[in-house]
């Protein structure tokens, strides 16, 4: 009876260890496509597949967190297009999965950096227009994650984006976007991810506008 009780434990571990192995794998999968999808509608596609890997895996708040990574990116191309009037369908889905996410896993600084980039996202269909109701919600966000986590590189990214792309009377400048980005860069240097599925990502852009000085 001993060693039959033994022998199931062991087997429980053993399925246990092959269902996080597939949830790795898949999500491995997934996250790499990130990089190569070019269009709204792949992201749409691979934003769905996250939600569902969500569904199957109820405890894990990463298929969420990319779930809305790959919508936000799916709002980047369409503000990249001009298509701007469509960015709030966009946000608002994002909107969705982060606070799934959220709900998994509070006081994540990147969950409030996903949610500082839909609300600039949000203030981009009308810049004059919400400025002064969206600009806030996105400090406010970038804030707390970097309360939560003041050297990941993210977060000097996005600065790094607002000081490149904002007008001077607005205290922006290029050069001071390349300063933050070469910043992000002394902190992806050193910052390590959690685990091999956390976020990772930034640093290629920072890279690219680097080199565009």
């Amino acid at each position: 009876m001993k060693k039959l009780i033994i022998s199931s434990s062991l087997t429980l571990l053993s399925f246990s260890a092959f269902a996080q192995t597939a949830y790795e794998k898949v999500m491995t999968e997934k996250i790499a496509k990130i990089q190569d999808h070019k269009s709204p509608e792949e992201f749409t596609a691979l934003a769905n597949d996250f939600d569902r890997i969500g569904t199957k895996e109820p405890a894990e708040w990463l298929p969420y967190y990319y779930a809305a990574f790959a919508t936000i990116q799916k709002a980047r191309l369409l503000m990249q297009s001009g298509k701007t009037a469509e960015l709030d369908p966009v946000a608002e889905q994002a909107e969705k999965y982060i606070a799934k996410a959220e709900a998994l896993s509070p006081n994540n600084a990147e969950i409030f950096i996903l949610k500082k980039m839909t609300s600039s996202f949000r203030m981009m269909v009308d810049p004059m227009g919400r400025y002064m109701s969206e600009s806030p919600i996105a400090q406010s966000a970038l804030a707390k994650a970097k309360e939560l986590d003041s050297e990941n590189p993210r977060i000097t990214v996005l600065l790094a984006e607002d000081a490149y792309f904002a007008p001077e009377q607005y205290g922006g400048s290029k050069s001071k976007g390349i300063e933050l980005f070469k910043r992000s860069l002394e902190q992806f240097a050193v910052y390590k991810p959690k685990t091999a599925l956390d976020p990772n990502w930034g640093k290629s852009e920072a890279e690219y506008f680097i080199s565009q000085k």
